[in-house]
């Protein structure tokens, strides 16, 4: 086809999951090109089929020549990843009942496993001693253990736990991702890299057989 000198500038997400089985160009790629007819034309043009509940990795390489296949002498700028992860999953809702028990669940395995650790760590450490040792110094009393250490070591706790967690409810303090997120993130950083790994190596190793 007639697409000399045209050059189709392409850019994929690293992590792209949809709801249907038949993939096309168009769903996990940007195109870009002076003639808007090759893109509409790329778009239509079916990348794999795969199957519910399943990932795939897609080398870039592998989309190139897909488009060579239709358009020989296009020129092909890759501006994204050079692997596409697709992942197919059914996006059936289960309503509003599971959801919510499984953010209850989070919460309070997060709130109980939170306490245990606070409360190993001021046994570790023996706060209360610490304090009754601080209060007798200033005071020349011995405290009951309810005093004004104790208060404001409880108060400023809990402020500094909502100030490193960047939340109350549903509002944030700062723009900024909260450590949550940003742990959330490396994870699927690190799945993201061992699934291209694994993809990698199981290409090599049927090239070699």
């Amino acid at each position: 086809m007639g697409t000399s000198g045209h050059t189709l500038y392409i850019k994929g997400e690293k992590n792209k999951e949809l709801a249907k089985t038949e993939v096309l160009l168009g769903d996990v790629l940007s195109m870009e090109c002076t003639d808007q007819t090759v893109v509409s034309r790329l778009k239509t043009v079916k990348l794999l089929r795969g199957s519910l509940k399943k990932r795939y990795v897609v080398s870039i390489l592998e989309v190139i020549s897909r488009i060579h296949e239709i358009y020989p002498n296009l020129t092909v700028e890759n501006m994204g990843e050079t692997d596409l992860i697709i992942t197919i999953e059914d996006q059936k809702k289960n309503g509003k009942v599971i959801p919510f028990l499984k953010s209850v669940f989070v919460l309070l395995v997060t709130f109980i496993g939170a306490g245990f650790s606070i409360m190993s760590f001021n046994n570790d450490v023996d706060v209360p001693k610490l304090f009754n040792q601080i209060y007798f110094l200033v005071t020349g009393n011995r405290s009951d253990g309810f005093g004004i250490l104790e208060l404001t070591y409880c108060i400023g706790m809990s402020v500094g736990i909502l100030l490193f967690f960047n939340h109350f409810g549903k509002r944030r303090f700062t723009v900024d991702p909260t450590p949550m997120e940003v742990e959330m993130r490396t994870y699927e950083e690190e799945i993201e890299m061992t699934l291209i790994d694994e993809y990698s190596r199981k290409k090599e190793e049927k090239d070699v057989g």
